[in-house]
């Protein structure tokens, strides 16, 4: 019996993943990740990298990608809450462009399962969040790519918040989907 269920999105290969948490009056215990569960919901991944960020509210990360060695990864936030979006940029894929969110919290304890072929980014919705993530390649500084965070061909709905949004300067400068005319091909 799997510890996970995994909730499929609109969008193929993209899941919502809810750990089966375990709780008293000492806490709580979950497992985060089961090699043999994510192989039963046919997730079959080897993560090779952790990465972990803390941002202040209104922080928005993204769009970002590996140009030549794509990336799955596997998200979810340790404390504060964010709106986390991929968008598919696989090629020929049915869904190429359109994106799908979730708001995954240190209370609810989700996770989304981004596969290879996406753009990537959050939101930061709570005071503050730290953001964990794994990754089934290792980080490539040089292949770095990213899209507009406000495409409007891509149209993300990011939440209203009360407070500003903060990007680096590197993603204040990303093309949007038609200008930097990227695709990944699907792997077999």
């Amino acid at each position: 019996m799997s510890n996970f269920t995994f909730e499929k999105t609109k969008i193929e290969g993209v899941y919502i993943i809810t750990p089966k948490v375990f709780g008293d009056e000492r806490g709580y215990f979950m497992e985060t990740y089961s090699e043999k569960d994510f192989k039963e919901a046919g997730l079959d991944y080897t993560f090779v990298q952790d990465n972990q960020s803390s941002s202040k509210k209104g922080v928005l990360r993204g769009l970002h990608f590996q140009k030549i060695h794509p990336q799955a990864k596997l998200v979810r936030v340790l404390k504060g809450e964010v709106f986390d979006v991929a968008v598919d940029l696989r090629e020929g894929s049915p869904t190429y462009g359109q994106w799908v969110g979730a708001k995954l919290s240190g209370e609810n304890k989700q996770q989304l399962m981004i596969p290879r072929g996406f753009a990537h980014g959050f939101l930061v919705l709570s005071d503050m969040a730290e953001f964990a993530y794994k990754c089934d390649d290792f980080y490539h500084p040089e292949e770095e790519g990213g899209l507009m965070y406000n495409d409007v061909d891509i149209n993300i709905e990011w939440p209203e918040i009360d407070a500003e949004y903060t990007l680096s300067e590197k993603d204040q400068k990303h093309p949007t989907l038609a200008e930097s005319g990227i695709t990944f091909k699907e792997e077999k």
